[in-house]
């Protein structure tokens, strides 16, 4: 029997979630072409918290919540509060833009977010690579996000500031969780981010007037999206941490943006432009850069580390 490395493994699981993501953005996309957002959120996060309470009880994680701080709970609202409008953006965008594909390729800017608040806010250290990754992941982006019309009231592509917010949105939540959470288990922040949207969308349907119902259609690619997205993606991206740094998952993540670039193509029979494709290379290039500068400072560290254990 072949024995698998823990660094194949983190790659395998990896890059098994990038494929799990990439037909979030088709499902929902095709449920969004035949819902309104309020409905879609209303299946969608029902039916996400429904695995996510199975899978919560089913691992008897349960337990975990009385050994909570009260300042990690609070921390937790927080992050949920943001990441229930960074989410909120992001389907708003993937309703607007045409090609979920385009989403993909612009929500590559995440880690540019994240690096940039981790270096004012968190002071943490950068080197050459991380800066030109986040130079070439900008230039993708502004490629993508522009409409080659010439007309000053059309110069960007309607939706792409939705996707700019979300991902400003996110990386907020994400530089809390750095510096707050260290005793909340991943799975609740995921189910509290869930309800909450859940709750919005069910207010909003009421405040609409929208019927409850929605198409058989609909409901099978939410039912679909619902299993690969609040709950399948999260477990294959947190198993891939057990084996591989968080950069190296990043990096392979990356490849998100060609699956869902196929995906868009089968589904829909549509692809971006020439130069949105360029962008969206430009922006895989830059996160792996960026991941890949992250790994020369881990591997740096390291021997300071040593040292100082060895002094102590």
């Amino acid at each position: 029997m072949i024995k698998t490395s823990n660094n194949t493994k983190g790659i395998l699981l990896a890059l098994s979630a990038a494929l799990v993501v990439s037909n979030v953005y088709i499902f929902s996309k095709a449920a969004l072409n035949e819902v309104h957002l309020a409905q879609f959120g209303f299946y969608w996060f029902g039916l996400g918290i429904i695995w996510n309470l199975i899978y919560i009880a089913s691992n008897r994680k349960y337990r975990l919540i009385a050994n909570i701080p009260k300042r990690s709970l609070q921390a937790l609202a927080v992050i949920a509060v943001l990441e229930m409008f960074g989410t909120v953006f992001f389907f708003i965008s993937i309703k607007t833009i045409s090609n979920p594909a385009v989403v993909s390729f612009l929500a590559n800017i995440n880690p540019l977010f994240v690096t940039a608040m981790g270096i004012f806010i968190l002071k943490e250290k950068f080197n050459y690579i991380e800066f030109f990754g986040m130079f070439i992941l900008l230039s993708g982006t502004v490629i993508i996000s522009l409409t080659g019309s010439g007309k000053i009231d059309k110069v960007l592509i309607p939706g792409v500031e939705y996707v700019l917010l979300s991902g400003l949105i996110f990386s907020f939540a994400t530089v809390i969780a750095k510096k707050q959470i260290v005793y909340i288990d991943a799975s609740f922040l995921a189910l509290s981010r869930i309800l909450l949207l859940f709750i919005l969308s069910a207010v909003s349907i009421i405040a609409f007037e929208l019927p409850f119902n929605i198409s058989s259609s609909a409901f099978g690619y939410i039912s679909i999206g619902s299993v690969l997205g609040p709950f399948l993606t999260a477990i294959l991206g947190y198993s891939a941490l057990k084996y591989i740094e968080v950069s190296k998952a990043t990096m392979v993540r990356s490849v998100r943006s060609l699956f869902v670039l196929v995906g868009a193509f089968v589904y829909f029979e549509s692809l971006p432009t020439f130069w949105q494709i360029v962008g969206g290379i430009l922006t895989i290039s830059g996160v792996i850069f960026i991941s890949l500068g992250k790994l020369k400072l881990r591997k740096n560290s390291r021997p300071e580390i040593l040292k100082a254990k060895n002094k102590a």
